[in-house]
């Protein structure tokens, strides 16, 4: 592809990199466990939306300017970290599933208002990270080749492949973690422990966040 340099190397590193659990990845597991594949699929359309929003936002400098400014680091690491806090404490809060949920599941795996909850579960959890911004800053560029003649296409082009190569990987979890709910469902009324387990690894991840170190200006360093 012209433009690009060690195409097959940037593919191999996407998936890898794609198949480190975190954030995006509990999102999906979440939504498909609860929800079925279908679920799991919204969920991973909006985290591939969000992921299109940072490339875009890359592309267009905004990410170079949280790379080199503190202040806005630090505001969208806040909001990114109090959406991940109170995303983890509502599925603390968040009840066992009763025998009428049980029954109207399926109905609930098609309903219009599950998917839209998926979608944006899974837009903000992604595009509320100023981590991914920063990765698609750090990482996309090694791979566009030094006498690209539109380096800009060329990092649109390299980020729109990595999240369209990300989907198999998504929808597989999405998939695996509707199958083992849907054979565990005759224990899904005990495994509201799921949901504190879920919430308290979403309150770790916006702790992790929180506490993360954001890029200072060159001038900031003492």
């Amino acid at each position: 592809m012209s433009g690009v340099d060690n195409l097959g190397l940037f593919l191999l590193a996407g998936w890898l990199l794609n198949l480190t659990p975190g954030p995006d990845v509990l999102c999906i597991v979440r939504h498909s466990a609860r929800g079925g594949f279908r679920a799991g699929v919204w969920a991973a359309m909006g985290i591939t939306a969000g992921c299109f929003v940072h490339v875009l936002a890359a592309a267009l400098g905004v990410g170079a300017l949280m790379a080199t400014s503190a202040t806005a680091f630090l505001v969208l690491k806040w909001v990114g970290a109090a959406y991940l806090f109170w995303s983890g404490l509502k599925l603390l809060r968040a009840r066992a599933m009763s025998a009428s949920f049980l029954d109207a599941k399926k109905s609930i795996q098609q309903s219009d208002m599950a998917s839209k909850n998926a979608f944006f579960s899974g837009f903000f959890t992604n595009v509320l990270n100023p981590k991914v911004a920063l990765f698609f800053l750090a990482f996309v560029p090694q791979f566009i080749a030094a006498d690209a003649e539109h380096p800009t296409w060329t990092f649109l082009t390299l980020g729109a492949l990595f999240n369209v190569a990300a989907w198999p990987i998504e929808l597989g979890y999405a998939a695996v973690a509707a199958h083992a709910a849907k054979r565990l469902e005759a224990l899904q009324r005990r495994m509201h422990w799921m949901d504190r387990v879920a919430g308290l690894m979403f309150i770790g991840f916006g702790l992790k966040l929180a506490l993360s170190d954001g890029p200072l200006p060159d001038n900031a360093h003492p």
